[in-house]
């Protein structure tokens, strides 16, 4: 049994930062592809050039669609080959930050990630997922590495609208529990080996963050400032959801994000929201879950605005059976829905998403919601 722990080789979290990454990316190089989507572009370009022009590094800006798909990546190690940049800097949401990753490594660069929202982990992780142009989940990859520089402006995030935020709550609430159910079965992490105590620790303080600030960062973003709650945040989305799930593993409420993707009534919900629901299926389907804990689960995902039921995630008219044939496609073979230690078939899936979406219910009558 191996333990592997991945970790990206700087991050820098704090109020204003991005206005400085020319200086951490001139001590990577002298020339930086950047990566970002048109309204990304439209607020930050003034300010990222000013600071690539003061530290002397050539920015290459490449305005991609928006969705990380194979056809925008061979465009950006175009661009990387054709300028000859040192450096690729993925400015904006997971989408900018994937790109950014996969042609970094296939282009052969150093790799500088820098989110605008808090809504995933992707920023520190080594992996690439691919979408297609329709926004429907096609696969992902895993690179040799971690970024070079993890840069977080707290600023910049907490002017983003809260969903952003909350979807990331939803993506780093599931860390905790991925990672305890798959070390159950000994399963191996995209990292390349068995958790280690480190990123089982962290994978835990992701949890402990987001359900003892979670409720209060989400009041304070939506007034815009930075407060301690929401700095916690913040680092518990990106950074310890990151290195948790990086390093220990995934399981069901990863599978049935991403198999959400490919549900047409769900293509309005971010990626954090899907995974929400994965969790609280995924509470339902372990047999050995505190029903006390697991309600106080659901209950915060209700007050920070997550979705728990069907009908939050506009699946109420979905059938009996689509519902079992999506189930069939989330265990599908290689699923990481099989990382548990007891086999989930696609009857049991479907049973937990039903009882989810039961338990959902009750725990917003009883809070009057």
């Amino acid at each position: 049994m191996v333990r592997v722990m991945v970790f990206p080789r700087r991050y820098v979290q704090g109020e204003g930062v991005l206005a400085d990454i020319g200086k951490y990316l001139a001590a990577l190089g002298d020339s930086a592809l950047l990566i970002w989507d048109q309204n990304v572009s439209d607020m930050f370009s003034e300010s990222v050039m000013k600071s690539l022009e003061e530290n002397k590094v050539k920015g290459v800006p490449f305005v991609f669609s928006g969705e990380s798909d194979r056809t925008q990546i061979g465009l950006g190690i175009d661009m990387v080959h054709k300028a000859g940049v040192k450096v690729v800097a993925g400015i904006g949401g997971g989408k900018a930050i994937d790109v950014a990753k996969a042609v970094a490594w296939k282009g052969g660069t150093k790799l500088v990630t820098a989110p605008t929202i808090a809504s995933n982990d992707a920023p520190t992780s080594s992996a690439t997922v691919y979408y297609t142009e329709d926004h429907i989940m096609d696969g992902w990859e895993v690179w040799p590495g971690n970024p070079d520089v993890v840069l977080v402006d707290t600023q910049v995030i907490v002017k983003a609208p809260v969903r952003w935020l909350v979807s990331g709550m939803g993506d780093g609430i599931s860390t905790w529990f991925e990672a305890e159910a798959a070390y159950k079965g000994r399963r191996g992490a995209i990292s390349g080996g068995v958790s280690t105590l480190a990123a089982w620790t962290l994978a835990r303080l992701c949890y402990d963050t987001l359900m003892t600030f979670g409720v209060d960062a989400r009041r304070d973003a939506e007034h815009k400032v930075v407060t301690p709650a929401v700095d916690r945040v913040i680092e518990a989305n990106t950074l310890l959801s990151g290195l948790g799930f990086e390093s220990s593993g995934v399981c069901t409420a990863h599978a049935i994000g991403n198999g959400l993707t490919a549900v047409p009534q769900c293509h309005a919900f971010t990626h954090g929201e899907k995974v929400a629901f994965g969790t609280v299926t995924q509470l339902c389907l372990d047999e050995d879950k505190d029903p006390a804990e697991r309600n106080r689960v659901v209950d915060w995902m209700i007050d920070v605005g997550l979705p728990v039921t069907f009908a939050d995630l506009n699946m109420s008219d979905v059938t009996e059976a689509e519902l079992l044939n999506y189930a069939a496609g989330f265990v599908g073979p290689g699923s990481i829905a099989h990382n548990h230690v007891f086999p989930v078939t696609p009857f049991s899936l479907f049973s937990a998403m039903v009882a989810a979406d039961a338990l959902g219910r009750e725990r917003k009558a009883l809070k009057g919601k």
